[in-house]
């Protein structure tokens, strides 16, 4: 048994969360195409019979943070650096090398391998993607570069084989069945705020959090009841839409989702609530959870 820890790192929308997700078998991140979609350290375990098992760590995007919340979010991702194997760096392999990339790349320290992975190679040609790996090659002293198309599973398998090479431990973690050691409310919530973030607009998403107000378990029903945190009034009205019709559109998607995890019918109810400023105020990221890293 071969077994260990890999932090997932990247700037924002490269695509961390749905490798993760592709690589474990199912989905236990949110993915949508506006970036800071990953708020939670969420941990994706990986097992292959009694061969191997690697626990990977997802991070929120890296970014220049402007309130209180970005800052959370940084220290989440560097604090998940310090305490694993080696390091995978995902980066939009058909996007141009930014500011953002170099702004991770910045941060590391060189105590871990890095092991590069550019995803998103089915929008590159053979020729656009040779350019693509010369480009960044010279960027850090990258351990490996694995070329992967998270959406087309091209690679990964390649690249869970390259990982399986810096695995230091011996111990199997977590139950082979197990894929993720995040809560079942956790998962929850973020089915709910991830069709937030699918049905609106770019002002609503990053100004929104999901709470678990209560579960309760029946014979062939659960019942979940969310609140979902916003800071303006203005917001408010659009999460509920006229005569209630977005928030109705975003519990029947959330509510699919959750009975696909559950296995049984799920009564969904929402509640939608202000807090003004609450991305910059200690002591509501404290009481959603912000600081539980």
């Amino acid at each position: 048994m071969r077994s260990g820890f890999i932090s997932i790192i990247g700037r924002p929308n490269v695509g961390k969360s749905t490798l993760l997700n592709k690589i474990v078998g199912e989905k236990i991140a949110i993915t949508s195409d506006k970036p800071q979609t990953t708020r939670n350290l969420i941990q994706g375990v990986y097992t292959k019979n009694e061969e191997v098992q690697i626990v990977f760590v997802d991070t929120p995007g890296i970014h220049k943070p402007v309130h209180k919340l970005g800052n959370k979010l940084n220290a989440q991702a560097y604090y998940s650096a310090d305490d694993v194997d080696a390091i995978l760096l995902v980066m939009d392999a058909s996007s141009e090398v930014g500011k953002g990339d170099k702004f991770v790349i910045d941060k590391l320290d060189g105590r871990k391998p890095v092991i590069l992975a550019l995803n998103k190679i089915d929008r590159l040609n053979n020729d656009e993607l040779i350019k693509k790996i010369d480009e960044v090659k010279d960027l850090y002293n990258f351990a490996e570069i694995v070329p992967v198309s998270a959406t087309l599973s091209d690679n990964v398998e390649r690249l869970i084989t390259v990982l399986e090479k810096y695995l230091t431990d011996n111990v199997k973690y977590f139950p082979d069945n197990d894929i993720t050691s995040s809560s079942l409310e956790f998962r929850l919530c973020e089915i709910v705020r991830e069709k937030i973030l699918e049905l609106t607009d770019d002002e609503v998403p990053h100004s929104v959090a999901c709470v678990l107000s209560d579960i309760t378990e029946e014979e062939n029903i659960t019942n979940i009841y969310i609140d979902i945190i916003v800071d303006r009034e203005a917001l408010k009205k659009i999460i509920i839409g006229k005569n209630g019709i977005m928030l109705k559109s975003i519990g029947m998607k959330a509510r699919i989702d959750m009975e696909h995890i559950l296995g049984k019918q799920v009564y969904l109810e929402l509640y939608v609530k202000v807090l003004k400023k609450w991305r910059d105020k200690e002591k509501y990221l404290n009481e959603l959870g912000f600081n539980d890293f």
